[in-house]
């Protein structure tokens, strides 16, 4: 087994990868982080549902993907920040994603939240991925 140097990075390539191949279901290691990516997919529609699978050890996040047409609902999930090179926005710089169609997921103080809840907490954070 490999080590993952950016466990964020690999969850949002699982699910990207799991979408282009048609799978109903993709699995990953369990961080509090993940969990709360997964939440919000769910919360704006973009997955169908998740489970948070704890165990002995470190659990598992359990994906179910969403697809309209036999197409994945996710056309394009992107890493921003990653750990060689962070990116932050402060929050009067918030950006919107595809014109409003899509989302950028952010780590704050007030935790993770999508760019319009960061606008409406005046909060700004590291751009964690976008979505559309």
């Amino acid at each position: 087994m490999a080590i993952v140097s950016d466990q964020i990075g690999d969850f949002i390539t699982r699910i990207r990868n799991a979408g282009q191949a048609g799978h109903k279901t993709v699995e990953a290691p369990r961080s509090n982080i993940k969990v709360e990516i997964a939440r919000l997919l769910k919360d704006q529609g973009y997955i169908e549902d998740y489970q948070d699978l704890k165990d002995d050890v470190q659990g598992k996040v359990l994906v179910t993907l969403k697809y309209f047409n036999r197409k994945p609902v996710i056309k394009e999930i992107k890493r921003v920040s990653k750990p060689g090179r962070r990116i932050y926005v402060s929050s009067d710089k918030l950006q919107r994603v595809r014109n409003g169609l899509g989302i950028s997921i952010l780590s704050t103080s007030s935790g993770v939240v999508t760019v319009k809840e960061a606008s409406k907490l005046n909060v700004g954070g590291e751009i964690i991925c976008t979505v559309w």
